[in-house]
């Protein structure tokens, strides 16, 4: 049995299962490297935060990766937007020394920020479709006249019996041979739809 259902995944689905990953691959990096993004934005003394934002990255991502990666991917997009105010701050500093730098990861976390709520919001849309109200259609029969003028209309319309079907033996026309490809034995199974 076949269980992958990679096909059958919509362009926010897979856009959905990239940011994950991303959020996961980098939220571990600040998890096991603070130092190097603190020294590489120069906040040296942070790590805890950062690892703090790391763990949120892991945790959001992991969400991304589920079925119904809605509420991860809402808290990731505030996470960004919370990340986007850090860096903000870090760059009203004129003589900061790492200006570059934090431009660099506002523009990364900026282009995060907004694949993230398109993903988002796409996401809530078409769940919001899909679970909607369901119409109700059990006072509908499929027969516009009702179900009682249907019985025994074939028998009215034209007398008493209803034509019968001819023969696949005397109906006219050139025969085909069967395909090749189709099994004709199950090697040995009986009562299977191939034994002919």
């Amino acid at each position: 049995m076949n269980l992958d259902r990679s096909r059958s995944l919509q362009g926010t689905d897979r856009l959905a299962r990239g940011i994950g990953l991303l959020g996961i691959g980098i939220g571990l990096y600040s998890l096991l490297a603070p130092r190097s993004v603190t020294r590489s934005l120069g906040v040296e003394g942070s790590e805890a935060l950062v690892r703090t934002c790391g763990f949120r990255g892991v945790v959001t991502g992991i969400g991304a990766l589920t079925e119904d990666p809605k509420p991860a991917l809402w808290a990731k997009a505030a996470g960004d937007v919370l990340d986007l105010a850090a860096l903000s701050f870090l760059l009203a500093d004129r003589d900061h020394p790492k200006r570059g730098s934090v431009k660099l990861a506002m523009g990364m976390v900026a282009a995060s920020a907004a694949a993230t709520l398109y993903c988002a919001r796409a996401q809530s849309e078409r769940h919001a479709y899909q679970g909607g109200r369901t119409p109700d259609y059990s006072g509908r029969s499929g027969f516009p006249q009702g179900v009682a003028q249907a019985r025994g209309a074939a028998a009215r319309s034209g007398g008493a019996h209803p034509a019968a079907l001819p023969s696949p033996a005397r109906s006219p026309g050139l025969r085909t041979p069967a395909s090749g490809s189709r099994p004709t034995s199950t090697g040995g199974v009986r009562g299977s739809d191939y034994d002919y």
